[in-house]
């Protein structure tokens, strides 16, 4: 289905199909209107010789030079190779277009005062195919994401470089093969593309999407947990979340019941522990608090997907221009930062159930290290160190860059978000988790088959889903591609897909 952008109703989901499945956009008829109404006014500003901020005057310090006629006509230009000035590997590509997708949304509000061949070719490179190269790291989050977002633009003059079919090529060469004309840029063109944290955002939407489903899972790891380690079940009634009242945990525990319902424990069949460790009877509360963290960050990356983040903004019905800074990345920056933070708590819990499944002070009757074999074999001793080194790598990372600010631009943008260094490390958390996660659920299988009880349905779905990847350790074996195969298992969400396919839809919020 195609994306309609009307600056008003972009969602994670949309921005997610556009990103990385090739979703068709355009622009409604309203937005293009105004849009053109936008440009009208600021063309007649300028004809009136109003001074306007980074339309006929430079930026930044340079914000009191007022500019010739002449020079208007090249700033535009010059503004978009001074800050065309990233560094690192290119972003994935379904990063820069998740920025490309904001971008145009923000032009559809029509307060940008660009030309709509500037919005126009911004879909028509979605739409096409046409991605362009866009350096990691450079971008502070201050006055949006400059550095990025200007390798974008580049491509607006028929330079830079462009992924198109697989191919790295020079933008114009890309430009060509897809059928797209080279717009160029006039007055205020340059900066109504570069404005903004548009590829933050972005990357936070992505983030977020990934976030979610990554939660799921580490639900549907603890309940495998939870079963191998007979767990007592009490704790995860409705009533006691619903008396408390956190929505988070409300719905983790019914995530939990959902994929433990048909257990053997369940039934009182099998003798438990009148009270278990924090690390599984708190389960709900933890997971349900990342939960309601991350409900406020999609809240916060739909707003900001929807609002005009642009300096200046134009009220062409009130002839007015007003500057200000929409371009800030800290509401961005402060709740990304922060739910990376919650991943790797939620990640620290997985660990802890980890080592309760290889202790064999703790594990309920469960073999040492869940080896038939111990002494002779060491069985999954060293999964837990593969999993505790990427705890710490997540830790590490979790130390909040909103916080971080470095003054730039002679101490006129003197406060930045460090928004991409959120982007960035939130990124580097949720890949960790996968790997994580993915020990998490190979050690709670492997206990699963010592126990001689029957699972709860979606517990045995998932259980089927790890043994698809990976086999019964009886002896031995090197353990890094049984690592590798289920971090890429959680990536795939193959755990996830099977449990729903079996319990029904897992509630997200």
């Amino acid at each position: 289905m195609t994306v309609v952008l009307t600056g008003k109703n972009l969602t994670i989901e949309n921005i997610e199909a556009v990103a990385r499945r090739g979703e068709k956009v355009e622009l409604h008829p309203e937005a293009v209107e105004r849009i053109k109404k936008s440009r009208a006014f600021i063309e007649e500003r300028i004809e009136a010789r109003e001074i306007m901020y980074g339309v006929n005057t430079g930026i930044g310090e340079f914000s009191e030079v007022v500019l010739t006629d002449e020079q208007v006509k090249d700033f535009q230009r010059y503004l978009i190779y001074n800050h065309a000035a990233g560094i690192g590997d290119p972003a994935p590509l379904d990063h820069v277009r998740a920025a490309m997708l904001l971008r145009a949304n923000v032009h559809a509000n029509g307060h940008s005062g660009c030309r709509p061949e500037i919005t126009g070719t911004l879909i028509g490179m979605l739409n096409k195919g046409v991605t362009p190269v866009v350096c990691e790291k450079g971008s502070v989050g201050a006055c949006g994401d400059l550095a990025p977002m200007s390798q974008i633009a580049l491509l607006m003059m028929g330079e830079g470089e462009a992924f198109y079919k697989d191919e790295r090529l020079p933008g114009a060469k890309a430009f060509e093969k897809a059928g797209l004309e080279v717009p160029g840029l006039e007055a205020r063109d340059g900066l109504a593309t570069i404005n903004g944290s548009n590829l933050i955002n972005g990357m936070a939407a992505l983030a977020v999407y990934d976030a979610e489903r990554m939660l799921k899972q580490a639900e549907i790891a603890a309940a495998m947990s939870l079963e191998a380690l007979k767990a007592n079940m009490k704790p995860y009634d409705a009533r006691l979340h619903q008396l408390r009242g956190f929505r988070g945990a409300v719905t983790s525990a019914e995530n939990l019941r959902k994929v433990i319902e048909g257990s053997d424990l369940l039934t009182g069949k099998e003798k438990t522990k009148v009270q278990d460790a924090y690390s599984m009877r708190s389960t709900p509360q933890v997971i349900g608090a990342a939960r309601d963290q991350l409900r406020w960050t999609r809240s916060q990356v739909e707003i900001e997907a929807n609002g005009v983040g642009d300096n200046p903004i134009f009220l062409s019905d009130e002839k007015v221009v007003l500057t200000g800074a929409n371009f800030q990345g800290t509401p961005i920056s402060l709740p990304l930062d922060t739910m990376g933070a919650a991943v790797t708590m939620v990640c620290v819990m997985s660990e802890r159930r980890l080592n309760r499944l290889t202790n064999p002070a703790l594990s309920v009757g469960l073999p040492a290290f869940l080896t038939k074999g111990a002494g002779m074999f060491s069985g999954l001793m060293l999964s837990q160190y593969t999993a505790d080194m990427q705890i710490v790598e997540q830790r590490i990372l979790s130390a909040p860059a909103f916080i971080q600010s470095i003054p730039a631009a002679a101490d006129q943008e003197d406060f930045v978000s460090m928004g991409m260094n959120s982007a960035l490390k939130t990124r580097q958390i949720l890949e960790t988790a996968n790997g994580i996660l993915g020990i998490e659920f190979m050690a709670a299988a492997q206990a699963l088959d010592f126990r001689e009880y029957s699972p709860g349905k979606g517990t045995a779905a998932a259980k089927a889903a790890v043994r698809q990847r990976v086999e019964f350790l009886d002896i031995d074996r090197p353990l890094y591609r049984d690592h590798n195969a289920m971090k890429e298992c959680v990536k795939n969400l193959e755990v996830l897909t099977a449990v729903e396919s079996t319990v029904g839809e897992l509630a997200t919020y």
